[in-house]
């Protein structure tokens, strides 16, 4: 728990529990909320899995993104997210849409 806290510039163990239970609940709140958008717009796991799973996973991933923000605000660590975000999509190439 000290090298995540290190790595992370948390000060305590609160705030450590806290931003490991936010990505926990969003985690699993945008796989849940991937099924229903993938079957409104008609990709069901009836289609080939080559279909499926990239569809799914391709709307995974803004989901996951903008919940981590709210669910990271509702949690009182909006800055600790915003921050973790930026570096995540600097790396995905698009930090040229966060310029401090």
């Amino acid at each position: 728990m000290e090298k995540l806290k290190e790595r992370w510039g948390l000060t305590s163990n609160r705030q450590l529990v806290v931003i490991l239970l936010v990505f926990a609940i969003t985690g699993s709140t945008a796989a849940k909320l991937a099924a229903p958008v993938t079957t409104f717009l008609g990709i069901t796991p009836q289609h080939d899995w080559y279909v499926y799973w990239p569809a799914r996973i391709l709307f995974l991933f803004p989901i996951y993104q903008v919940l981590l923000i709210i669910i990271g605000w509702i949690f009182g660590q909006f800055e600790f997210f915003w921050a973790f975000e930026k570096k995540m999509l600097s790396r995905l190439g698009l930090g040229k849409f966060f310029k401090d």
